[in-house]
């Protein structure tokens, strides 16, 4: 049951992460940015105005290297600082702090990409073939080219980088720091109730007038911000149009895909797929968990809870390494020792209190370790969401190696593969190691209500009602509360038909998260998971070849295209095909959910 949180201050130290070797104090972090603005200021008096032939952009290219690996540590320290309390005054000024500076910073260099952009293409590619290092990095650069403004303009534009941010900055605040929730009651009994609760808890309750209760009331604090955070949610989109507009992009969907590389055709093909042939095995999970709680009706706040509540075992943070180590163990002894060192070296926030960031992320600094943030519940499913945050710090752990510092990141659309690719891996180990009829339906309802239904359902159903909101922007109009609520509804009452009530409050679901600041974020994660759905399959099949393979996707980082890293992984992603297979292979793990309730019950 969700208790009050703590305050940070109040937690146990051995519970959050440890960003020490990043800086070892706020004064130490406050020394590094000072010297970065110098440190800018030396390289544009250094090579302003400078950059003319092959050798002058390697040189270029090298120092400017070495600065955004300096600049990495400082960006990382502020953003974490704030994501474990956004309550805290210090942290906030520590965040504006850096998002000043780095504007300052962004608009000193942005003549970088200017000067390279204005040389002729014979001088790049000469340089390319002088440094294979920098190959990709100007071969990305060039396809921006004619999208890139007049110097002066770009200069100007990352001068307000900051203010470009402030929607998301804003969001936030609101979230994570205005909204509190009061205490909610049923049957004269009370009980507590905030964000991280909400999500971590309530939303899974056995008990449905609880779980209702909870849900009423948490969509009632939300209704009392939905036009402030509406407004917000406006501003970053209309900043969104006007860039696309500035730069030349046909369209906002255009501006917003074009550094994913990948075209309207893969974005389409995610949404429209997954909206019209996943529907129908979704309604018939979501009738199962109707039938096995004996629920008069099926609403929207429903469908989170567990297919057997009594069934969910509890675990501890240590109890869980044993269960990631053999889930992972797959992918060979560098890629434990990671894990190891992610829980002993404190990478890992796990830590309930006020003010943390909801949900979970990681973060994965150039030239340092990866971070991981997650609210620890005691709930097993907590295992998938920990091998999930740990397959983005095994990604980036190898790319980071492997890779320059603008070379190591991939394309968005490919961001999700490894992370969720590490679920398949810890359902499939699971089910491996038992014959138990219950525990076999456990695992396999984990694979649905988390895995597939967090990927496929709630980042999907997002996506679509995004794709009808820019659609609005790129017609030139704008959104209010009204008309964000009005969107949202019609998205989840076309998915889920009759099978579920969309009662008051689901249409406010919008403001729950904040991918919506990310771009075109949340169809990603249904891309990812259809390519991480068919590799973990060939490992099924195939074995070591196959985690060979995937270990040098890893590797790859983003010096290939998302469908080029797809095809390292042996899975082609121009066609349909692995996207209808991975909807049919949960339509048959919901069939067997629905096979094997009937078995359970008839021997009970």
């Amino acid at each position: 049951m969700a208790k009050s949180l703590p305050l940070r201050s109040e937690v146990p130290v051995q519970e959050t992460w440890d960003l020490q070797s990043l800086f070892a104090s706020h004064e130490e972090f406050n020394e590094a940015l000072v010297s970065l603005e110098k440190e800018a200021s030396d390289f544009h008096s250094q090579f302003h105005g400078k950059i003319s032939n092959p050798s002058s952009v390697i040189e270029a290219l090298a120092a400017y290297m070495a600065f955004v690996e300096k600049l990495v540590p400082v960006s990382t320290y502020a953003s974490l600082t704030l994501s474990t309390d956004q309550t805290d005054s210090e942290a906030q000024m520590l965040s504006s702090k850096f998002g000043s500076v780095s504007a300052k910073i962004g608009s000193q260099l942005s003549f970088v990409s200017s000067e390279l952009l204005a040389l002729p293409e014979e001088t790049l590619e000469a340089a390319m073939k002088e440094s294979n290092e920098f190959r990709v990095y100007l071969e990305k650069l060039l396809r921006k080219k004619e999208y890139q403004l007049h110097p002066e303009a770009e200069k100007t534009l990352a001068a307000y980088s900051a203010t470009f941010n402030a929607p998301y900055g804003l969001y936030n605040t609101t979230k994570m720091v205005d909204m509190s929730f009061e205490d909610f009651e049923v049957n004269g009994k009370s009980y507590p109730l905030s964000y991280v609760s909400f999500e971590g808890d309530w939303e899974a309750e056995p008990d449905a007038e609880i779980r209702r209760a909870a849900f009423d009331a948490f969509s009632e604090k939300l209704k009392d911000y939905q036009h402030t955070t509406a407004k917000t949610y406006d501003m970053q989109l209309q900043m969104e149009k006007t860039t696309s507009d500035l730069r030349g992009y046909d369209s906002v969907f255009d501006y917003l895909l074009f550094n994913q590389e990948v075209d309207r055709t893969l974005y389409n093909r995610q949404i429209d797929l997954i909206t019209q042939e996943l529907a129908p095995h979704m309604r018939k999970y979501a009738k199962l968990l109707q039938e096995v709680h004996g629920l008069e009706k099926m609403t929207f706040a429903d469908l989170k809870i567990s297919l057997d509540p009594t069934y969910e075992p509890e675990i501890t943070v240590e109890e869980s390494k044993k269960y990631i180590n053999d889930a992972l163990g797959i992918m060979g002894e560098d890629y434990l020792d990671m894990v190891e060192r992610s829980y002993s070296e404190r990478w890992i926030d796990f830590a309930q209190n006020k003010g943390k960031s909801t949900g979970a992320f990681c973060s994965s600094p150039y030239g340092n370790h990866p971070y991981i943030l997650i609210s620890w519940t005691g709930r097993m499913n907590e295992v998938f969401v920990l091998a999930h945050e740990l397959g983005h710090a095994g990604h980036f752990y190898n790319a980071n190696r492997e890779q320059n510092v603008f070379n190591a990141r991939p394309s968005l659309y490919f961001i999700e593969a490894p992370s969720t690719m590490n679920e398949m891996l810890v359902a499939n180990h699971l089910l491996k190691n038992s014959e138990d009829p219950k525990f076999k339906r456990w695992v396999i309802s984990s694979i649905v209500a988390r895995t597939y239904y967090h990927n496929f359902v709630t980042h999907l159903l997002e996506a679509a009602y995004q794709r009808k909101v820019y659609e609005r922007i790129d017609a030139g109009q704008s959104v209010n509360a009204g008309i964000l609520n009005e969107l949202k509804r019609g998205v989840l009452e076309e998915f889920w038909g009759d099978a579920v009530e969309i009662t008051p409050g689901a249409e406010l679901t919008w403001m729950r998260q904040p991918h919506y600041y990310m771009g075109l974020y949340p169809y990603t994660y249904s891309a990812g998971l259809t390519i991480s759905t068919q590799v973990s399959k060939r490992i099924l099949n195939e074995g070591q070849t196959a985690v060979d393979e995937w270990l040098d996707v890893l590797k790859a980082g983003g010096t290939k295209t998302p469908v080029e890293l797809a095809q390292m992984a042996g899975v082609d992603i121009t066609t349909e095909e692995p996207l209808r297979d991975t909807i049919a292979y949960i339509g048959e793990l919901i069939d067997e959910l629905v096979t094997l309730t009937k078995e359970i019950e008839v021997k009970q």
